[in-house]
């Protein structure tokens, strides 16, 4: 049987009885007197306390134990990345961590901000973790079939359009027609060209206005479909659909100007076992850009998983209208 997590509110005030209504063994003793003998329990500072800020400081207290035992392993990279977050911001703003705090996060010194980012990141490493385990195997075989591909070897020569700021519209499409038109009379030569290996040599170094490639013989190396980014994504498309030892058959237009492909080599794709890890990762990161309440039902599966039962009944109610008021809103933003 799992053993069971009773929360009531303050770490420091601890229940003496197992009943509904918890009470504090040093709950009678005073916190504040006055002269003529009256006093502020600690009762009285408790049932305060727990009405203005208890559900907060509860789930803070809640996700520190229950994440610290699901995942004990990342507590000190979950520290590491809050101390670099801290060293970061501090430079960024010119201020001290204290003053980084108080206020830009509103919170009382360093020492509470990095508890707050240590457990934000506690919290996000469980929700990222959760996510995988929600992949199944058919999606992860279906994204193998589907998506992945093998590296290829590509070639390009670029031609970007001399434009400026300060050209109109008109100038700025006049350019473009000239470097698509430049492009195409490249890739023209090429295709005639005898000799293909020296014409291509000699058509990357008197044209291509990529410097990154320019000094390669235009190659991009061994590249997949995200290895260059969304700017070559048109490019990379393209020349996956080209045969080895091919060029495209008409120039490519990407955000960078207009290419033209050489496709060198392909390669055999990774096998399933090799890409399994990969693919849950992705398919997990999908899954919560696309499902806002996974944040909120990764906490509740790992709360229960410590066996979570919470034994103030007034906390206990605020708790479970916290829990679903928050699915709530997560669906909403979702929809």
């Amino acid at each position: 049987m799992k053993r069971k997590m009773a929360v009531i509110g303050l770490c420091t005030l601890l229940v003496a009885g197992c009943g509904k209504i918890p009470t504090l063994k040093n709950g009678e003793e005073a916190v504040v007197t006055f002269e003529n003998g009256d006093k502020i329990s600690v009762d009285e500072l408790y049932e305060n306390i727990k009405n203005d800020y208890g559900l907060s400081s509860l789930v803070t207290l809640i996700d520190t134990y229950v994440l610290e035992k699901e995942f004990s392993s990342y507590k000190d990279e979950a520290t590491q990345r809050a101390e670099v977050y801290i060293n970061s911001a501090t430079q960024v703003y010119g201020v001290d961590a204290d003053t980084l705090a108080t206020q830009y996060m509103g919170l009382s010194n360093e020492e509470a901000l990095k508890k707050y980012l240590y457990l934000n990141y506690m919290q996000q490493h469980a929700v990222e973790e959760y996510s995988k385990t929600l992949i199944e195997d058919d999606d992860i075989e279906k994204y193998y079939n589907d998506e992945i591909v093998g590296d290829i070897e590509v070639k390009h020569i670029l031609i970007t359009p001399e434009t400026t700021d300060s050209m109109t519209d008109e100038e700025v499409t006049n350019a473009e027609k000239t470097a698509e038109d430049k492009a195409k009379e490249i890739l023209a030569s090429l295709k005639k060209a005898e000799n293909f290996e020296e014409a291509w040599t000699k058509a990357v170094k008197d044209n291509s206005m990529d410097d990154a490639t320019k000094d390669k013989d235009g190659s991009l190396g061994k590249i997949n479909k995200a290895t260059l980014g969304d700017d070559y994504k048109e490019l990379v498309d393209a020349a996956y659909k080209l045969k080895d030892g091919t060029l495209n058959s008409s120039v490519v237009k990407t955000e960078l100007g207009f290419h033209i492909i050489y496709k060198v080599k392909s390669y055999e794709k990774a096998s399933l076992k090799d890409s399994r890890d990969s693919i849950i990762e992705t398919l997990a990161s999908d899954l919560r850009s696309e499902d806002s309440t996974i944040y909120m039902k990764a906490l509740q599966f790992y709360r229960k998983e410590q066996g979570l039962e919470i034994i103030d009944e007034e906390l206990k109610t605020q708790y479970a209208a916290y829990v679903q008021n928050g699915l709530t809103e997560q669906e909403s933003s979702t929809n």
